[in-house]
């Protein structure tokens, strides 16, 4: 690939998380089994749902489908991560980091677009029940799931095309565990203020565009919960904060980056885990705790799996 060619930086150096080795083992701990149970959990939302003809609609299709975002979003920096926990010098190869900034915001970009259909979906179902079957049907959900990935890899490409091109002829290390799109331009050798605004703009315009939709749409299926009755009330405002947890959670890092977009504090890069190996997490846990239709077929799964191991 050409665009390689311009640049001197064949590798980058992650600095990681922190140099003590006591801490680095500790780390790998908690993150190994986040990692694992975020595995586990969404691979065990998508056969739940595959597997459960109960769970067979377009909700249970749609939070499927983001179970394997959060599958590929688990995998795209942190195996790396973990192994280089018990490494001394933590390199990179220039094109494995344009890889990571590309499936990063692919993925992001995808679960935004994915969170949006979730609530419009549950829109429709709450404020207009008798057109649900009629308006969200599996054709919508296929469109909704390819949108997603479409515009995320868009976004991501878009990020990609400023980047690639930079010249990286000095510098090459990286304060984190992975290649964060704004650390790495940093390391431009050239005046990047250009290519800071242009990416702030393009995450900026992708991330407020999904909030303001969601924040919308939720708060149109709140007062239209207060008017039903106490049982239907009761059950939606349990999905709803489900949703509402997740968005919050999923977009609160958002905010804060662009707070101070290319200006990191030290706090920074835990909050960078937070964001990519325990978002993943979210997803099993606060549907699945809180939905009593998912803990129901895992209950029948489990049930039938002990039952054949008898037979």
């Amino acid at each position: 690939m050409a665009h390689f060619n311009k640049s001197t930086v064949s590798e980058f150096v992650l600095l990681g998380l922190s140099n003590s080795q006591e801490l680095q083992i500790f780390f790998f701990a908690i993150f190994f089994i986040v990692y694992v149970t975020s595995m586990l959990g969404n691979v065990m939302i998508i056969v739940v749902v595959f597997c459960d003809s109960h769970l067979n609609s377009p909700m249970y299709f749609l939070l499927s489908n983001l179970s394997f975002i959060d599958i590929c979003q688990s995998n795209f920096a942190t195996p790396k991560m973990l192994v280089d926990f018990f490494v001394e010098h933590k390199i990179i190869s220039f094109e494995g980091c344009m890889a990571q900034i590309f499936l990063l915001h692919s993925f992001v970009g995808s679960e935004m677009m994915l969170l949006v259909a979730m609530a419009y979906d549950r829109f429709i179902a709450i404020c207009k029940p008798l057109y649900y079957s009629t308006i969200v049907n599996q054709r919508l959900c296929i469109i909704f799931v390819s949108m997603s990935w479409a515009v995320g890899i868009l976004h991501s490409v878009s990020h990609l095309a400023f980047t690639v091109d930079l010249p990286f002829c000095g510098p090459n290390e990286v304060d984190s565990f992975f290649c964060d799109l704004p650390l790495v331009i940093k390391l431009a050798c050239m005046d990047t203020y250009r290519v800071e605004i242009i990416t702030l703009t393009n995450s900026g315009l992708i991330s407020l565009s999904c909030f303001l939709a969601l924040l919308i749409s939720y708060i149109i299926i709140l007062l239209t919960v207060q008017h039903q009755s106490s049982r239907g009330s009761s059950k939606a405002l349990s999905t709803l904060t489900a949703h509402i947890t997740v968005v919050i959670l999923f977009f609160g890092p958002c905010i804060y980056f662009y707070i101070w977009p290319f200006s990191r504090l030290s706090v920074d890069k835990f909050l960078s885990v937070f964001y990519t190996v325990c978002t993943p997490l979210l997803n099993p846990i606060i549907y699945s705790l809180r939905n009593e239709d998912v803990k129901s077929a895992m209950r029948k799964l489990r049930n039938h799996h002990v039952n054949s191991w008898k037979d």
